[in-house]
């Protein structure tokens, strides 16, 4: 018996369908990429021919051969795009951030039970070598107790991008929305939903419209502390990942390569895609009983969101729940919104 082949349609082709999107369902065997919507330059069948290219995402949303409509279109659209791909019995795939408010992410779970469809969401951060570094670590008790977690994004960006949605007062726009939704999953993804929270923002960079410095605190049982900063004026990148423990140290930088190798033609079937350069491996230091440090790197796993993708297919084909889950998000936008 052959295996389900999803055919999927992406409703946007710029960076996140060319680079994030369309080379992993390409390559994934479950996958048949369709279709995509490109309202103005039609590029995408220089990469893949036989490719639908439609003007609007109700065109696409209507081809009654997709099975699977990935939606990354700007944030504000989320709710009403994945909305009508469910209402339209498709399945969905939700780019960060999923939706502006928990009310409307209750409201596409709630619609897709009703339409006996999936919906889940695009954390592709999970997948980095940097952050399956980190959950190694702490997986492996050489910490101890936890007792603080500092986690960045940082970049330096003085000049306001020419992104509407991104750089205007509009829903789901700023770094909150941006980037948070990165740093929050990956906070939940390693120490579960905080007691409380506290959130500060910034606008720093002249003229701009929308916060570009966030810092949220979470405060987790045991009295462990996270801190989640982003910015984007910081000229000196600092380690996107100190955890502090009763036993050791563990620091390790942003360093997954893939969205590199991505931008540079690399393939993910390439055998060398994913695999962090070993001169940039975290670095765990313990201390015994008689007070003695031991330093060692940490070598990183090679990573791929093509196992995103596998996750997702795993989910809608054969049944397996999907790593982030409807909690997840319903909380994660709770501290967005809150």
């Amino acid at each position: 018996m052959s295996k389900k082949i999803l055919k999927t349609g992406i409703l946007s082709f710029g960076m996140s369908g060319s680079l994030f999107h369309a080379p992993f369902l390409n390559e994934h065997p479950g996958y048949h990429l369709t279709a995509v919507v490109e309202r103005t330059k039609k590029i995408a069948s220089k990469t893949y021919p036989k490719i639908k290219s439609y003007d609007t995402v109700d065109q696409l949303i209507a081809d009654e051969d997709i099975d699977l409509v990935v939606v990354n279109t700007p944030n504000f659209t989320h709710f009403e795009f994945a909305l009508k791909a469910l209402r339209a019995k498709k399945h969905v795939l939700v780019e960060k951030p999923f939706c502006v408010n928990s009310a409307e992410a209750k409201e596409l779970f709630a619609e897709a039970k009703r339409q006996d469809r999936s919906i889940l969401p695009y954390q592709n951060r999970r997948y980095d070598s940097d952050f399956l570094a980190v959950k190694k670590v702490l997986d492996s008790g050489k910490l101890g107790a936890m007792v603080e977690a500092h986690m960045r994004y940082d970049r330096y960006r003085y000049h306001i991008g020419p992104k509407i949605a991104k750089e205007t007062p509009v829903p789901g726009s700023g770094l909150m929305y941006d980037l948070a939704p990165h740093l929050l999953d990956m906070a939940i993804a390693l120490f579960g939903f905080p007691l409380e929270w506290k959130k500060y923002t910034g606008q720093f960079r002249p003229k701009t419209q929308v916060d570009d410095y966030v810092h949220i605190h979470l405060l987790y049982p045991k009295g462990v502390q996270v801190f989640l900063t982003m910015s984007m004026l910081v000229v000196q990148p600092q380690a996107a990942f100190v955890l502090n423990g009763t036993k050791g140290t563990f620091v390790k930088q942003r360093t997954d390569i893939q969205e590199q190798q991505l931008l540079a033609g690399m393939s993910p079937g390439n055998a060398l895609f994913g695999i962090e350069d070993a001169n940039k491996y975290g670095v765990l230091t313990t201390i015994a009983e008689n007070g003695e440090k031991h330093t060692e790197e940490i070598e990183s796993v090679k990573s791929s969101y093509i196992n995103l993708f596998d996750d997702v297919y795993k989910s809608i084909v054969e049944g397996i729940p999907y790593p982030i889950t409807e909690k997840d998000i319903i909380r994660q936008i709770e501290i967005l919104e809150g």
